[in-house]
């Protein structure tokens, strides 16, 4: 990049550094996350799905399938596994959804699913956003229950804007209407998930964003009179973008600094491009 390149993405977006294993696989990247999991090695019998969410269509050359080897690598074999993609980074917010959905339809209460988020930035295209982000390699997994305690999913919105699919880097025109655009399509995704919740801002203790930059939120936040200070931007400058794992890495921040308390309404935000647009109201 260029030094203006990099003094945009510094000063204007918030962002500063991004954590990459340069001579790591995606296997070295998501096998800690799961292994991170206090409560899977007990509950591994119930795993029935898991699902890779993830970003791009292509993760790696086939036919390795480093999820299959972290399924025998965590005991996790007998489980039905697959990837979700077809909502670019918003692709977490899906595979909760879509996780719930066959969850409910187990005859068994008991039974989890395992969601995996986290890529290698293996490309040009999956390093950078131009003038916008830049991407890290941070993984995150979570259980999912059709029932449970903590962190209930109370609704769930999601908008699809096919005119701006395309690549970014060698469309400057697509480039510059997709960002003239994205603020009002972002916010009205988040209205929406709100008003299907029956929850409003004023409700809200949080918003867990992606990690794209600081600037997009602060734009956001004033367009719906929401502070700045309950976003949770902790991440964007020491971490990066991390394709479809920000919603996880952010929720174990707001969790880890005591952020959120039992009963809080909080919302998940998330943009995909090619673009989608989602948004998860949840009570923690």
């Amino acid at each position: 990049m260029t030094s203006r390149q990099i003094r945009l993405l510094r000063r204007f977006h918030g962002l500063d550094q991004v954590r990459l294993d340069p001579g790591g696989g995606l296997l070295d990247l998501l096998l800690p996350a799961v292994r991170g999991l206090a409560e899977l090695p007990d509950r591994a019998a119930d795993v029935r799905y898991v699902l890779h969410a993830r970003s791009m269509p292509v993760g790696v050359p086939y036919p390795a399938n480093p999820l299959h080897e972290l399924l025998d690598l965590v005991g996790l074999r007998h489980a039905r596994a697959f990837t979700v993609t077809h909502h670019a980074c918003a692709t977490s917010l899906l595979a909760i959804q879509l996780a719930g959905r066959l969850l409910a339809a187990e005859p068994d209460p008991d039974a989890l699913a395992l969601i995996v988020a986290g890529e290698k930035t293996f490309t040009r295209d999956a390093q950078l956003v131009p003038e916008t982000a830049l991407f890290g390699e941070g993984a995150a997994a979570c259980l999912v229950s059709a029932t449970g305690r903590r962190d209930r999913v109370l609704c769930y919105a999601s908008s699809q804007h096919g005119e701006f699919d395309g690549r970014l880097a060698e469309d400057p025109e697509l480039l510059t209407r997709y960002q003239r655009a994205y603020p009002e399509l972002m916010l009205r995704v988040m209205e929406t998930a709100l008003t299907r919740a029956g929850e409003s801002w004023e409700s809200l203790a949080l918003v867990l964003p992606h990690n794209v930059n600081r600037a997009s939120w602060q734009r956001l936040c004033r367009l719906a009179g929401f502070p700045l200070e309950r976003v949770v931007l902790d991440n964007v400058a020491v971490v990066g973008h991390s394709f479809a794992a920000d919603a996880f890495l952010n929720l174990r921040t707001a969790t880890t600094r005591g952020l959120l308390r039992s009963g809080d309404r909080y919302l998940i935000a998330a943009a995909g491009l090619g673009a989608t647009f989602s948004a998860m109201v949840l009570e923690h």
